[in-house]
């Protein structure tokens, strides 16, 4: 029996379209193949700006602190030391004269305090005249080592020619006003001890306190000076820097202060503390309300509650960031702050607190804007929770919470974790809220005050909102801007930390579950 052959026209017809779905199946991965190919580029580019432009950071820092050393600058600021801190306990005696006028204040003592305060505070008229004297020394071979400082024999005549002062006879000169450091610090010591031995009496019971605690401060501070003289004997300018100091100084440097005219120091600490604090917030207030809005609308709420639940919390999303940092100068941080002020709060030891704008009111404010992200995605992630998983937990017997927290919650789990960290980058890299309600102190918050609860009434500067506030107005290429740029690298490494510690504690919950 003989076959009959396909029609050509029908070959040709299964050929086209043969070619236009292999037309089409192309262009579609051309297409998405080049954006992924794109944002590896992009992604390639700014490593590779942000090593470029902060590469030069630890040299130019290194420069710096040997130039510290040379000079005498550090030498001075072992002097400095002892001198601010005998200005810290003067401000704790006016703290203490105000406590004192709390109740019904007797002239009689407030005068003897008051007395007594001006004595401790004129105490230090020596040491201070010392660390002035050594200071400008100390500028002046700093001037030198960069090739700017002259000095002249002759007046505005100019009869006498400039002549350079030599940088061993400056320093014969600092290490002259340091010796008399000894001498001044002895003569201190006595006339403190001799105040200390007719303290006043202080009729508010609660000052009195206070003041044995500032006295045993003083006996403390008077210990230490032999340990200084010792430091300033055993000073050398001619010890070398160590290489490892340019960086450590850097990563573990409690300092960032920049445009001084003594010394910029580029410590990330209190940055980083701050960071972290600001985002530890966030999480805490934000987790617990995301995660459990999206098990409510996921699995509990009716058709029309979720109809107006989700809409609205995705919709916080939408609204604009200096909005929401607006909002939180103007009403969270106030509310706080008066809440903090209310009678019924004093038995909290930190309250009431003088600082709207904190640690707290910036991480309430970015928990806001976490929470859209963290919702949805948690979402997402129980909805696709197979439909069998949690019929098979109905027919044996478990009713609906216990469908939730033992069947749905943690099948769902690697979905929430990344949920939680996709939160996490929006909190810290959020810059304009922090900017605007975190307080802006660089300083480590007092983790004493009220067992560490206190530090977050505190004010703090974040890595996002230094470069923020700073970028705009350093130098293109100085010491400064390297270092702004380090401070994103050190951003970015944490952000990549992050997620590949969450990949691997997701995958070690899916090897564990299977």
């Amino acid at each position: 029996m003989e076959t009959l052959a396909p029609a050509p026209s029908l070959f040709r017809g299964n050929e086209n379209k043969r070619r236009r779905r292999l037309t089409s199946e192309f262009a579609i991965k051309a297409f998405f193949g080049s954006n992924a190919v794109v944002a590896v580029v992009v992604l390639a580019l700014i490593t590779i700006f942000l090593f470029r432009e902060g590469s030069g950071f630890f040299g130019q820092n290194l420069t710096s602190l040997r130039i510290y050393r040379r000079a005498g600058l550090e030498f001075v600021d072992l002097v400095r030391v002892p001198s601010e801190q005998h200005a810290a306990l003067s401000r704790q005696l006016n703290i203490l004269r105000l406590e004192e006028m709390r109740d019904t204040p007797n002239p009689a003592a407030l005068q003897a305090f008051d007395q007594f305060a001006t004595q401790f505070s004129d105490a230090s008229d020596d040491l201070n005249g010392i660390l002035a004297d050594a200071s400008d020394q100390a500028l002046a071979l700093r001037d030198l080592l960069l090739g700017g400082a002259k000095e002249t024999d002759a007046g505005l005549d100019g009869a006498a020619p400039p002549r350079k002062v030599g940088l061993g006879q400056g320093m014969v000169a600092l290490r002259a006003t340091g010796n008399r450091f000894d001498s001044v610090a002895a003569a201190m010591k006595g006339k403190i001890e001799a105040l200390l031995a007719s303290p006043p009496v202080l009729t508010n019971r609660d000052a009195q306190k206070s003041f044995n605690r500032w006295t045993s401060d003083v006996r403390a501070y008077l210990a230490k000076l032999p340990a200084t003289s010792e430091a300033l004997r055993r000073w050398d300018p001619a010890t070398p820097v160590p290489v490892h100091r340019a960086v450590t100084s850097f990563l573990f440097g409690s300092n960032w202060v920049t445009a001084s005219f003594w010394q910029d120091w580029y410590g990330i600490i209190p940055l980083l503390v701050g960071s972290i604090m600001v985002a530890f917030v966030a999480l805490l207030l934000a987790v617990p309300f995301g995660v459990s809005a999206a098990i409510y609308v996921s699995e509990v709420a009716n058709a029309t509650e979720k109809r107006l639940i989700k809409p609205y919390i995705e919709f916080i999303s939408a609204i604009p960031s200096v909005v929401l940092g607006f909002f939180g100068i103007a009403v969270v941080g106030q509310a706080v702050r008066a809440f903090s002020q209310m009678p019924f709060m004093r038995w909290v030891p930190f309250f009431p607190i003088s600082e709207r704008l904190n640690v707290f009111t910036a991480g309430c404010l970015l928990a806001l804007m976490a929470v859209p992200t963290i919702f949805t995605l948690s979402e997402d992630a129980l909805r696709n929770v197979p439909r069998g998983f949690k019929e098979a937990s109905y027919a044996l017997g478990a009713n609906r919470l216990q469908t939730i927290v033992r069947v749905l919650v943690p099948t769902a789990l690697s979905g929430i974790v990344s949920a939680v960290l996709l939160g996490l980058g929006r909190v810290i890299g959020e810059t304009m809220v922090v900017l605007l309600c975190a307080g802006n102190r660089i300083a480590i918050p007092d983790f004493t005050q009220g067992l560490g609860l206190g530090s977050v009434f505190q004010p703090v500067h974040t890595m996002t909102g230094i470069i923020a506030q700073e970028m705009g107005e350093v130098v293109r290429g100085s010491i400064h801007y390297r270092a702004l740029f380090m401070v994103g690298l050190v951003l970015f490494v944490l952000t990549l930390g992050i997620n590949y510690l969450a990949q691997k504690i997701v995958a070690r919950y899916r090897l564990s579950v299977g």
